[in-house]
């Protein structure tokens, strides 16, 4: 869809209300780009944080619904509760096992969506990489690592996992099929075979990271493409460390800004554009000084 213009209407009784549901959540940068949007496509709309405590998510989606939101972002703690209370879990969500988007639809049942390893995808084919076969390799075993795993075996990537902690990875991969798991100090014997190196572990935010991968970026593929989802800093030691080696990198920033549009066309009826301006916008605030990190 075209955009309608820029400039909206102020909040009355027929603006239609999304936000994001988490404890904390006053970190969100997800406001500042829905509502962005919301502006630049003429939409009367809004976009909110919603702390939520703990224990208290079922009776908040509840009344969301019942006060007419249109549906919401879910992040941490929430996402396994929001698994338990949708009446229909999307095949994203089911092969990612979270939920991250709810939707209230018109039939009065709220729908439940995966959106972090499509836009995972998304960001790294925008950075004119192309996922379709190949080998990726995935540093850790969290709900993230999930998400971008079940989107790369979709696409006919073999994926192979290593985490810290191994029970954590086979447990995650007895749930998705697919999946080669290694211990996490042989993931480096693994590495010259791939294509594609995906850190989903905190580590990439440490600014003297390199010496706790369990690899030698030395040894890589020079085609190897090296991404990190975390985005603050966007240039995680990771990305700097793979750049001095000549690979290709793609930072996380991308990822948040993709996953979010779903929702958004869900929400609001309008597929947005990820383009070069809400990328400013988002890199601007998170230079902020009171950026911390969090999405």
């Amino acid at each position: 869809m075209e955009k309608a213009g820029k400039g909206r209407r102020g909040i009355d009784g027929h603006t239609l209300l999304a936000g994001v549901i988490g404890w904390p959540v006053a970190h969100s940068r997800s406001p500042l780009m829905h509502n962005w949007w919301l502006e630049q496509y003429g939409i009367n709309g809004a976009y909110v944080p919603l702390p939520v405590a703990p224990g208290q998510f079922d009776t908040a989606v509840r009344g969301l619904q019942a006060a007419g939101f249109r549906g919401a972002n879910v992040t941490i703690p929430h996402k396994e509760a929001a698994c338990r209370i949708v009446d229909r879990l999307h095949r994203s969500a089911q092969r990612s096992g979270s939920v991250n988007t709810l939707v209230f639809a018109s039939d009065g049942k709220i729908e439940g969506y995966s959106t972090d390893g499509d836009g995972f995808v998304a960001n790294v084919e925008a950075h004119g990489v192309s996922v379709k076969g190949g080998r990726a390799l995935l540093l850790g075993a969290g709900g993230a690592a999930r998400a971008i795993a079940a989107s790369l075996l979709d696409r006919g990537v073999a994926v192979v996992m290593a985490n810290r902690t191994r029970a954590r990875a086979d447990a995650l991969a007895a749930m998705l099929e697919g999946i080669t798991v290694v211990d996490w100090e042989q993931a480096g014997d693994i590495l010259p075979s791939c294509t594609m190196l995906v850190n989903t572990t905190s580590i990439g935010m440490e600014g003297a990271a390199r010496a706790r991968f369990p690899l030698d970026l030395a040894q890589a593929d020079p085609a190897l493409v090296v991404c990190d989802i975390v985005y603050v800093p966007r240039q995680t030691a990771l990305l700097e460390w793979a750049a001095t080696h000549g690979l290709r990198t793609v930072d996380g920033l991308g990822m948040l800004i993709h996953q979010a549009g779903l929702g958004f066309e869900k929400w609001f009826g309008v597929t947005p554009v990820v383009g070069p301006e809400v990328e400013a916008l988002l890199d601007a605030d998170l230079h902020h000084p009171a950026a911390d990190g969090a999405g």
